[in-house]
């Protein structure tokens, strides 16, 4: 392995402590600051829960991380980690709990800013809801759940010692299974920009199973969690847990579990596809703000309690902290980003082609975008997003959704049918046999869009049938992306470009 790389990914490792040393509050921050758990016990168990949700279930909320903004070149991967774990220190060494989400968001779209790249408002729009609904959803959770154990802590009367007793154990092991849930859904913040670069080899485990190199990241990525949790999580704890809101060990208790609910809804893959069989609305798997949703429950569990014995001096110094991290985090990337590409020669962004043609035209057609200035682009590649960009603005003025649209139909995606391999791969338990007839009609045909393979192949809507029942959609979905990871193709076979 090339040394180079383990020097590329060093940034997200160091991302991955500051993100442990910021977030161990969130899980077991009540548990050490109430003197119910010791803080090297508390530690332990984080990092261990951390690593495991990390590697089994960190691949959920990385697709909505990448579809923001695609870093496609290793080095622009290290820059934009390296200035988020940067900014997420300094927050840390302030005593602040910043939102790494939130940081991440900013650098991927200072690195948006710097490539010329457009961002995608929709899948922007879907993270920033998340961050306004979940400390509210955990505020409300907080706010129920300590209503109700105060009821029937009243109704059984149970023994100062038992409750004492009880507690010691839900706090460990809520603190067990929200820190898993920290590892699920943070995971992409740490590893998500360099998941889509193949930096490692699959491993293979006496053939009884393997380890592909985005679940080696991810193990990485959670190791370095884990030991930024045990290394400097306990400064944080200072912060929220005496200063905020003085907590007991119950209510630290109802505060996790207000939070690691939370956390499940926005992470879970399988409550997911529960709800797609129950054919109810699904709720998007997105890198959450842990940090967010920890304050909203003390601040629901606070409001329920005792409204006066909030501090909201220091809320407010908090809430400072999330607004700074983005802003800063994105303008140190783009600074970095600068430094990287012109000083050390380094390639941030690797070129993409991108072509109008007349089935692109046809496409921004259908979206009820004006074309009519851009037929004389009609066969012109660019390779520079800026000087595409450019161009595009100056024969209209799109607006920022109708310019991420261009770009998604009229970047030049290599494609090429192969009967034989779908025969081998396709399974017929996932295809039926009139589907892989289908797709061999097509053998040995080229193409340089993405969405005319799609029109091509998929056109017989009786067999790619899209039904409004959830479940079935999202099969034929998957489908239709493992068919066009089959036939993609590195190299461009320019003989029958369609």
């Amino acid at each position: 392995m090339d040394i180079s790389i383990w020097f590329f990914i060093s940034s997200g490792l160091f991302l991955g402590w500051s993100l442990g040393a910021n977030h161990a509050v969130n899980v077991f921050g009540t548990a050490v600051v109430s003197k119910m758990v010791r803080f090297r016990t508390a530690a332990i168990i984080a990092g261990i829960f951390v690593i495991l949700g990390s590697f089994i279930s960190g691949s959920g909320t990385t697709k909505t991380l990448t579809e923001l903004g695609g870093i496609n070149a290793i080095a622009g991967s290290f820059t934009v980690a390296l200035a988020v774990a940067i900014s997420i220190t300094v927050m840390t060494k302030a005593q602040l709990p910043v939102s790494t989400s939130q940081a991440v968001i900013g650098g991927i779209i200072g690195w948006n800013i710097f490539t010329g790249s457009p961002t995608d408002y929709n899948s922007l729009s879907k993270i920033i809801l998340s961050w306004i609904i979940s400390p509210v959803l955990a505020g409300l959770f907080g706010f129920i759940l300590y209503k109700i154990v105060k009821r029937y802590l009243k109704i059984w009367k149970i023994h100062l010692l038992e409750i004492d007793s009880y507690t010691r154990i839900g706090l460990i092991i809520i603190g067990a299974l929200a820190s898993y849930s920290l590892g699920a859904n943070n995971i992409a913040n740490v590893m998500g920009m360099f998941a889509s670069a193949p930096l490692f080899n699959e491993i293979n485990i006496s053939g009884l199973f393997s380890i592909s190199g985005v679940q080696q990241l991810y193990l990485l990525g959670g190791l370095a969690i884990a030991i930024g949790i045990i290394t400097y999580g306990r400064n944080v704890m200072e912060t929220v847990g005496k200063d905020l809101y003085k907590i007991s060990p119950i209510t630290g208790l109802i505060v996790v579990t207000a939070e690691f609910l939370v956390l499940t809804l926005f992470t879970s893959t399988e409550l997911e596809s529960l709800l797609l069989k129950l054919n109810l609305p699904t709720i998007p798997l997105v890198p959450l703000s842990t940090t967010q949703a920890f304050i909203g429950a003390i601040l629901g569990v606070g409001l329920a309690k005792d409204p006066l014995s909030i501090n909201f001096r220091v809320f407010g110094k908090i809430s400072l902290g999330w607004i700074i991290a983005p802003l800063s985090a994105g303008i140190i990337t783009f600074i970095l980003l600068f430094f990287v590409q012109n000083v050390f020669e380094q390639k941030v962004i690797n070129p993409v082609p991108y072509e109008i043609s007349k089935s692109v035209v046809q496409k921004l057609k259908e979206k009820n975008i004006d074309t009519s200035n851009l037929t004389d682009l009609i066969g012109k590649r660019f390779y520079n997003k800026k000087i595409f960009r450019q161009e595009l603005l100056s024969k209209s003025k799109f607006d920022n959704d109708q310019i991420f649209a261009i770009f998604q139909y009229a970047i030049v995606d290599s494609f090429r049918v192969d009967s034989v391999a779908a025969k081998n791969v396709l399974s017929t338990n996932q295809f039926s046999s009139s589907q892989i007839n289908h797709l061999k009609t097509f053998h040995g045909i080229s193409y340089s869009h993405k969405h005319d393979l799609e029109s091509d192949l998929f056109s017989d809507s009786s067999l790619w049938e899209i039904t409004g029942n959830k479940i079935a959609d999202k099969s034929i979905l998957e489908k239709k992306l493992l068919i066009e990871n089959l036939f993609r193709i590195k190299e461009k076979n320019n003989s029958s470009i369609k």
